[in-house]
């Protein structure tokens, strides 16, 4: 049993958010974001929001979504303990039938393996498939040298799965934890042509073009 659905911490800090009347943003891949609604609810109603935020958002509550693949098999591997992206996206679909703003962060979208045009277009047709108001796109991060930091256990995934791509990424990340400027830009592009294609927010607060 997943320690939020036992000891309903996230619940308890909603009503804290609440009492004060703060706004709140919730990044999650879990289905217990249904059980909370009705508190989320009140949240959205009831908050103050900071001035610079009152012209373009209007709202207290976001909730988004983590995927970065909707590949089942892939998601497997790497979310073995999460819901499947399906489930997700059928959890944010409810959260929007009740009136909320949703969103899927595609974060971190994996280079070589979620990131080309064709992946790019169809994860943003998905999320609008399902009623999401804005996606964010964002690169993979790398971190540390320790054999339980991210970057030494990604680099251990692709020698067990994709050992090809190995020697892409060591290029791509070099000794740093981001990918290349030039490789973030092209992202970056692929992300705007298909927002604009399927007339979807990036980010909550932007434009639609």
């Amino acid at each position: 049993m997943p320690i939020e659905e036992k000891f309903n911490l996230t619940r308890r800090i909603l009503e804290i958010i609440l009492k004060y009347r703060f706004p709140v943003k919730i990044a999650t891949k879990s289905k217990l974001v249904l059980r909370d609604l009705d508190l989320l609810w009140q949240v959205d109603k009831s908050a103050i929001l900071p001035e610079d935020l009152k012209s373009r958002l209007n709202r207290g509550v976001i909730i988004s979504f983590s995927i970065s693949t909707l590949d089942i098999k892939l998601a497997k591997i790497l979310e073995s303990r999460a819901p499947s992206p399906l489930e997700r996206l059928e959890t944010l679909k409810k959260c929007k039938e009740k009136g909320f703003l949703v969103g899927v962060n595609y974060i971190p979208v994996l280079p070589f393996l979620s990131d080309s045009e064709d992946q790019i277009d169809e994860m943003i047709k998905t999320a609008k498939e399902y009623g999401a108001d804005f996606v964010f796109v964002g690169g993979l991060t790398l971190f540390g040298k320790e054999p339980y930091d991210s970057k030494i256990l990604y680099y251990q995934f692709l020698e067990n799965y994709y050992p090809d791509l190995l020697s892409k990424y060591k290029s791509l990340y070099r000794i740093f934890f981001a990918p290349t400027k030039e490789y973030q830009m092209i992202l970056n592009k692929r992300a705007e042509r298909n927002c604009e294609k399927y007339g979807i927010k990036i980010g909550f607060c932007s434009k639609i073009n």
